[in-house]
């Protein structure tokens, strides 16, 4: 794990989110005792599972006949 202070954070801003995209988590250091008061993390692939993701088999939707927009369409929204 990288740490930076805030002034550092946010002065190298494009490095830091280059590093986060690789996976690496930024620990963000406060004032003069150098405090961690924040860690940014990579966020986890969304999961697209289907349409319902978590409610498959639970919920259901229908579309009407008149309807443009297909069901893989509306993750491209």
């Amino acid at each position: 794990m990288t740490q930076m202070s805030v002034g550092e954070f946010k002065a190298r801003f494009s490095y830091v989110v280059d590093l986060i995209r690789n996976g690496e988590e930024i620990e963000v250091l406060y004032g003069r005792s150098k405090k961690p008061i924040a860690r940014v993390v990579p966020t986890k692939p969304a999961r697209r599972d289907g349409l319902l993701g978590c409610l498959a088999g639970k919920a259901g939707f229908e579309m009407s006949d008149d309807w443009d927009l297909t069901p893989e369409g509306l993750f491209d929204i």
